[in-house]
């Protein structure tokens, strides 16, 4: 069984910065994708960035420039930095995990992930 455990969220100056983490507990971390997603109220889940084994990144159209995702495998953690907020950015954020991924896959789609945290809340005031 794997957990997913995300920490960091903030209320943050519009122009500010973040920091999420995701501790994720499990033997297949290294073997894992992962993702983060976001979910603002009335909204869908919304893809925000990923990175694969072999640390290839995606990123959503409107993170792209601002967020940066990375990994840590002997931490077994995986990051979100958040440059440059604005408010639109406010939001439940998910980090999610993909076992046993191709090498250089990366996953941008809520179906393609088999575990997910329970979120962290960002909240960027203007």
């Amino acid at each position: 069984q794997v957990q997913l455990a995300e920490s960091g969220g903030a209320l943050v100056q519009a122009g500010g910065s973040l920091r999420l983490s995701c501790a994720v507990s499990g033997p297949t971390f290294s073997g894992d994708a992962m993702g983060w997603f976001r979910q603002a109220p009335g909204k869908e889940r919304e893809f925000v960035a990923a990175i694969s084994r072999s640390e290839g990144r995606a990123y959503g159209d409107s993170m792209k420039g601002r967020f940066t995702i990375s990994r840590d495998n002997a931490r077994n953690t995986v990051y979100l930095q958040m440059d440059s907020l604005k408010p639109e950015d406010t939001a439940v954020y998910y980090c999610a995990a993909r076992q046993l991924a191709p090498f250089t896959t990366t996953y941008t789609r809520t179906n393609e992930y088999d575990y997910w945290g329970q979120g962290t809340q960002v909240t960027v005031s203007s």
